[in-house]
C-alpha cells in the first residue's frame, strides 16, 4: 500500500472544553481518496466518460473541466455557466494553437507547425504553454521514448520537410522553421526532464542521435548560436546513459530515512533519488535475523530475493524447489502481503515500522513483526527540551530538502503510471512517508508522556510549532501536526484537553477550521493562494486534485487528445514549480544543541501501530470521553 493511501484516515475531532454541539461532526474523509461524494466533490466535474469534452480541435465543451480548486458543492445550481471560450492554454489570440483533431501521433506535428519562427510570441503565449503542455504530460498518450523518435522523425535532415527530400530544401524558408521549431522542443524536454533521463537507456540513445543530427546542422549556427550552446551544455548536463557505453563508476550508497539510524547521514543534506541509486537494506529471517544487502533502488523482488539467497548461500536446487523465499512485508500492526517477483521500487513504499522479511511459504504464517524499535517507556525525549521555535524550523528546514527533491513529472507518474507503467516516485513517496512520520510522531510523544501536566505543557508546545509552521508557510507540517492531534487516540484525553489554556483552545479551533476539507478545502485554498514562495503545500492534497483530474475525463476519446485535460493537469504542475521559485532562507545556527535537535527532528522515533496508541491513551486516562 502506498504512503498517500494510509494518509489521513482520521475522524473528526474536536476539543473537548467546546460547547456541546447540536449534532456530531461527520468523519473527516481521507485526503487519499480522491473521488468526492455528491455532497463534497473534490475536483473538478468534468467531461465525463464516453461524454463530449474539448478534445484537439477544441470545439467548445458542453460541460468544460471544473479546476480542482472549485469548492462549488455539486449540483448544477451551484456551478457557473460555462464559458463560451476555450482556456486561453488552449486557443492563442494568434491562433497559435491546434485547430485540427488529429491523433496522439500528429499532436507533435501540430505543435511544430504552430511555434513561433523568430520567438515573435511573448511568454504566456498559447503555443509556449501548449508546448509546456505536451512535454510534461506526453506521457499519458505516447511513450516518452516513441515522443523522442516523432521529433527526430520530424527534423529535416534532407530536405525541406522532415523524412528527406532534395538539398536545396534545407534552405528554404519551411525547412529552416521546421528545424527551429525542433531544437525549442528538444531544448524545452531537457530542461524539464533533467536527470530522470539517467535512467532512461532507450531515450538517451534518441537524444543523442538528435543531437548530433543537430550539431553537424550548419543552417542553424547563423541565427541560433545561443540555442545550439544551450543544447550542447543540457545534454553535457543530463549525462544521458546509452547502454553500449562504458557504465559509470559505482555510487556512494544513499541513506533512506530509517536505514542504521546514523547520525552522520541524517544530518547530511537530502538529495534527490533515482533508481540507480545503491542503498542498504536489512532483510529480516522469521526467527529476527537478518542479512545486509545492498541493492539498487529500483531493484525488483526477484533482484532482491537473489541477493538474499546469495548471503544465505543457498545453492540453486532448494531455490527451485517449494521451500524457495518469497519477500513479505511485515508492518509493526502484524500485517502482512507477499511481494510479487516483477514489483519494483518497494524500498520507498513501505510503511513507517515496516520491514521486508525473507521466508518459504512454510514458514509465512510464523511471521511476526520486530519488537517494537521505540521502548514504550515514560521518559522527557528531546522534544521537552528545545524550544518550539527550533523543532519548527528544523521540521520546515528538512521538509523544504524533501520537497526540492520532487521532480515534478514524479507528480504526474504518481497518478497516472496505470495507464504505462509505473515510473520510479521514490521522492514524492518518501515525502508522504514523512508525512504520515510527523502524524504518529505528535501522538506518540503526547501519549508517552504521564505527567498529566507535562503533558498539558507538550499539548500546548506542539500546538506552537504548528503555528510556526504555518507562519513558515510549511502547510505539510502544519496539516500534519493537526491531523496527529485528531487522532482519536489524542483528542479522547479529556483531562489533557482541559488543562490546555483557553488562548490555545481557540487557535486549535482555527487551525480545524483552516484544515477542514469543507467545500473540497476551500478555506485552505484560499490561505495558500495569499502566500508567496517559498512554500511547502500539503502535498496528499495535489495528489488528490491530480486523481480527481485522471478519473474525471478521458485522455482519448474516438483517438483525439484531450487537450484540455493536458493541460489542467500542467497548471495544477506548474503552482508546483512557482511554490519552489525562490529559495527558503532560515537562519539555523551550527552549535551542538542545534544539531542535536536536526539530528532528532530528522529521525523521529514513532509508534505506527493504532492499537498500542490506544492502548497507551486508555492507560493515561481510562474514563475518556
Amino acid at each position: 500500500m502506498k504512503p498517500l493511501e494510509k494518509l489521513l484516515k482520521k475522524p473528526g475531532s474536536h476539543l473537548p472544553a467546546r460547547p456541546a454541539a447540536p449534532a456530531p461532526a461527520a468523519r473527516r474523509q481521507s485526503l487519499s481518496r480522491p473521488p468526492a461524494s455528491p455532497e463534497e466533490p473534490a475536483g473538478p466535474a468534468g467531461p465525463q466518460p464516453g461524454g463530449e469534452g474539448r478534445w484537439l480541435e477544441l470545439r467548445p465543451p458542453e460541460a468544460p473541466l471544473r479546476s480542482p480548486e472549485d469548492p462549488s458543492p455539486g449540483g448544477d445550481r451551484d456551478r457557473e455557466p460555462p464559458s463560451p471560450e476555450p482556456p486561453p492554454a488552449a486557443r492563442c489570440c494568434c491562433g497559435c494553437g491546434p485547430a485540427a483533431p488529429a491523433p496522439p501521433e500528429r499532436l507533435l506535428a501540430a505543435l511544430l507547425e504552430r511555434l513561433p519562427a523568430g520567438g515573435a510570441h511573448g511568454r504566456g503565449c498559447g503555443a509556449e504553454s501548449l508546448l509546456d503542455d505536451i512535454v510534461l504530460t506526453h506521457s499519458l498518450f505516447l511513450p516518452t521514448e516513441r515522443f523522442l523518435q516523432q521529433l527526430h522523425q520530424q527534423y529535416p535532415w534532407g530536405g525541406g520537410h522532415a523524412g528527406g527530400g532534395h538539398e536545396k530544401g534545407i534552405r528554404d524558408g519551411a525547412g529552416l522553421r521546421r528545424k527551429r521549431a525542433v531544437l525549442a522542443v528538444l531544448l524545452h524536454f531537457l530542461e524539464t526532464y533533467k536527470g530522470l533521463l539517467q535512467e532512461e537507456e532507450s531515450a538517451g540513445k534518441v537524444i543523442k542521435e538528435l543531437y548530433l543530427l543537430i550539431m553537424k546542422d550548419t543552417s542553424l549556427y547563423r541565427d541560433l548560436e545561443d540555442e545550439i550552446l544551450k543544447l550542447h551544455q543540457l545534454v553535457e548536463t543530463v549525462e544521458l546513459k546509452v547502454a553500449d557505453e562504458t557504465p559509470p563508476p559505482s555510487k556512494q550508497v544513499k541513506p533512506l530515512f530509517r536505514h542504521f539510524r546514523r547520525i552522520d547521514s541524517c544530518l547530511q543534506t537530502r538529495v534527490a533519488f533515482r533508481g540507480s541509486d545503491e542503498i542498504f537494506c536489512r532483510v529480516y529471517m522469521p526467527d529476527h535475523s537478518y542479512v545486509t544487502i545492498r541493492s539498487r533502488l529500483s531493484a525488483s523482488v526477484q533482484d532482491i530475493l537473489a541477493s538474499v539467497t546469495e548471503k544465505l548461500q543457498y545453492s540453486e536446487e532448494q531455490s527451485a524447489r517449494e521451500d524457495a523465499l518469497i519477500l513479505v512485508t511485515v508492518a509493526s500492526s502484524g500485517e502482512k502481503a507477499v511481494l510479487q517477483p516483477s514489483e519494483e521500487c518497494v524500498f520507498t513504499t513501505l510503511g513507517i515500522n515496516s520491514h521486508l522479511f525473507a521466508c518459504t511459504r512454510d514458514t509465512f504464517d510464523s511471521l511476526v513483526p520486530l519488537p517494537e524499535e521505540i521502548p514504550v517507556v515514560p521518559g522527557d525525549t528531546e522534544i521537552h527540551r528545545v524550544e518550539p521555535e527550533d523543532i519548527a524550523n528544523h521540521l520546515t528546514a528538512f521538509h523544504w530538502e524533501l520537497f526540492r527533491c520532487i521532480h515534478e513529472l514524479e507528480f504526474v507518474d504518481y497518478v497516472f503510471h496505470g495507464e504505462r507503467g509505473r515510473r520510479e516516485t521514490a521522492n514524492l513517496e518518501l515525502l508522504l512517508q514523512r508525512c504520515s512520520e510527523v502524524q504518529h510522531w505528535v501522538g506518540t510523544e503526547l501519549l508517552l508522556c504521564e505527567s498529566l501536566g507535562k503533558r498539558a505543557h507538550l499539548l500546548k508546545k506542539l500546538i506552537k510549532i504548528a503555528a510556526i509552521c504555518k507562519q513558515n508557510q510549511d502547510m505539510l507540517s502544519f496539516y500534519a501536526i493537526v491531523i496527529g492531534l485528531n487522532n482519536a487516540a489524542i483528542s479522547r484525553l479529556r483531562l489533557t484537553w482541559e488543562k490546555l489554556p483557553g488562548k490555545f483552545k481557540n487557535l486549535f479551533r482555527k487551525f480545524e477550521n483552516l484544515t477542514d476539507p469543507c467545500r473540497n478545502h476551500k478555506t485552505y485554498r484560499e490561505v495558500l493562494a495569499k502566500m508567496k514562495p517559498p512554500l511547502i503545500p500539503f502535498v496528499p492534497l495535489i495528489l488528490k486534485d491530480l486523481t480527481f483530474l485522471h478519473e474525471g475525463s478521458k485522455t482519448l476519446l474516438d483517438g483525439l487528445v484531450n487537450v484540455e485535460k493536458l493541460h489542467c493537469i500542467a497548471e495544477k504542475v506548474r503552482t508546483i514549480r512557482k511554490y519552489r521559485s525562490r529559495p527558503l532562507c532560515l537562519e539555523l545556527e551550527a552549535s551542538p544543541s542545534q544539531l542535536q535537535t536536526k539530528a532528532y527532528v530528522r529521525q523521529l522515533r514513532v509508534i505506527d501501530n493504532q492499537n498500542l496508541l490506544f492502548e497507551l491513551s486508555f492507560k493515561l486516562e481510562p474514563g475518556g470521553h
